[in-house]
């Protein structure tokens, strides 16, 4: 039997707190108009209980829309921060920790590569949606955009949000795309000091 420490215990507790201030939240947002606890949310998530809310969404908040996108891009980026947290405070890491990110680009080319690649593609993604909304065509899922920008995206998005003055009345894109480009550098961080 695994035998659980302080650290466990309080993660427990945390995302079932989580969960449950998510649970009620929704319900306040579907049957109010003004009963939110954004607040609590926010310092429950913050104090370690994303792992809580993220399964709430999944099972009883799937569809995502404009209203709850913000939330849905603010608990992924703060699940995957806390994870590396937790990953680090277990011990998984190198002995010495390194910032060169471009000789770690330099020894993974392909990953370099694979960027590029992205942040290319969904620089373009981002114009032909700002040209269809000028045209009033058919336009691009937000969950479509937001999912490029999580693939790795996240700065060909910002370049061509400002550039064409495209989606910057998001907070969903103008908040969430630095915490998108946040969180990818702690994951690049510390894939860099996994000590694998």
């Amino acid at each position: 039997m695994i035998e659980l420490g302080k650290v466990e215990y309080y993660l427990l507790a945390i995302n079932v707190i989580g969960a449950v201030v998510y649970l009620i939240n929704m319900f306040l947002y579907r049957h109010t108009s003004n009963g939110q606890i954004n607040v609590i949310v926010t310092i429950t998530f913050l104090l370690g209980g994303s792992a809580g809310m993220l399964l709430m969404m999944l099972f009883f908040d799937r569809k995502a829309v404009k209203e709850n996108m913000m939330s849905r891009v603010f608990v992924i980026c703060i699940f995957i921060i806390q994870i590396i947290i937790l990953l680090i405070y277990k011990g998984h890491h190198a002995e010495h920790v390194t910032f060169a990110f471009w000789k770690f680009f330099a020894d993974h080319r392909m990953l370099l590569i694979y960027f590029g690649i992205m942040n290319l593609v969904t620089f373009i993604v981002f114009a032909i949606d700002k040209v269809n909304a000028r045209a009033h065509r058919s336009r691009i899922r937000i969950v479509t955009l937001l999912g490029l920008l999580f693939a790795g995206g996240s700065i060909g998005g910002l370049i061509s949000m400002y550039l064409f003055r495209h989606k910057t009345q998001k907070d969903y894109f103008t908040v969430g795309m630095p915490l998108i480009i946040i969180m990818q550098i702690v994951v690049i961080f510390y894939v860099m000091n996994a000590g694998w």
